[in-house]
């Protein structure tokens, strides 16, 4: 009977087991369990989305809500994509829009070189010069976008270049580069506020903002 019942047991314990693994491998399970672990240690981390180019549609579905929008990339792309077209088309219109991009216009030995070169270390196809290019091109697409948009303000760092920050008055989405990915291949953390990890993403944007300068687009021929 004793062996009965434990084989019983036994059993019992590893059905339930199976069925905690298989509702962690789901995504919504996992993030219930992330908010619960940030409600307690007051990180505000709601999710990780394994990467950073999974995010676009809650990010769209954000900016939509906000008040105002803070945004610091490594290279911009995102900010030329679906997400942001409503921005650009004014069917929405935050008080504030802050944009911090690469100074491509920065010499030699840049901190944008410099990421250029780890990229290049991964990326056969990342020619020098290639992210540079990239930057002002997405400066140039910016810097005209924005001219009907009065609450648009568009300038360059050469900082290194450490994550990029998408955040408004609710959330943050909070990516932190590495030397052996892309920034689309790479981990995003999404915060709300208040939090640790909110207030992390907004000191890392004002800090670059208080050392950056007026973007300039590429002169017209």
């Amino acid at each position: 009977m004793n062996a009965f019942l434990l084989g019983i047991l036994s059993s019992l314990v590893t059905s339930a087991l199976l069925l905690a693994l298989s509702l962690l491998r789901a995504s919504r399970p996992l993030w219930w369990l992330t908010a619960a672990c940030s409600w307690f240690t007051g990180t505000g981390l709601r999710r990780v989305y394994h990467r950073q180019s999974s995010t676009e549609q809650n990010i769209s579905r954000d900016l939509a809500r906000a008040r105002w929008v803070k945004v610091m990339a490594g290279r911009g792309n995102i900010l030329t994509r679906e997400a942001f077209a409503p921005l650009w088309s004014g069917d929405i219109s935050p008080a504030s829009v802050q944009i911090l991009l690469p100074d491509p216009n920065t010499s030699n030995d840049s901190w944008l070189d410099r990421r250029s070169h780890d990229v290049a270390r991964f990326d056969p196809g990342f020619t020098p010069g290639l992210l540079r290019s990239q930057v002002r091109a997405n400066t140039d697409y910016l810097a005209q976008a924005a001219r009907t948009q009065r609450n648009v303000q568009l300038r360059s760092y050469n900082l290194p270049h450490t994550c990029r920050v998408i955040a408004t008055d609710k959330v943050a989405y909070l990516t932190f580069y590495n030397d052996t990915a892309h920034g689309r291949n790479s981990p995003c953390l999404y915060a709300r506020a208040p939090g640790l990890f909110y207030t992390i993403a907004l000191q890392h944007f004002d800090t670059a903002w208080a050392n950056s300068v007026e973007a300039r687009a590429s002169p017209q021929d």
